[in-house]
């Protein structure tokens, strides 16, 4: 049985967003996560010169639809604004950025 803790990082998702700064794309971005009922549980977020770099960690627990189609979603709107956008599970993000 999975304790509280690991069913709650089986589930997380690491969204992040990079491109020119602009209005709607945190509210883009949050849309989706919302319509997909997608809890964003931390979210960080800062402007270098004109960019925005923003991370956020999200609860894909009540959510209906995989992972890969959150990206397809996230990918599409991002193409439409022009950031790039992408998601992956917590687990391959901590694997790709141990030291």
């Amino acid at each position: 049985m999975l304790n509280s803790l690991t069913r709650e990082k089986k589930n997380r998702v690491i969204v992040t967003v990079l491109g020119p700064d602009k209005v709607g794309i945190i509210a883009g971005v949050a849309q989706i996560l919302s319509n997909n009922k997608v809890n964003i549980l931390d979210i960080s977020q800062t402007i270098l010169q004109e960019f925005l770099a923003m991370v956020l960690i999200a609860d894909m627990e009540a959510s209906e639809i995989d992972l890969l189609t959150l990206k397809q979603e996230l990918n599409t709107l991002g193409a439409k604004i022009g950031v790039r956008i992408d998601a992956q599970h917590e687990d391959a993000f901590s694997y790709m950025h141990r030291i």
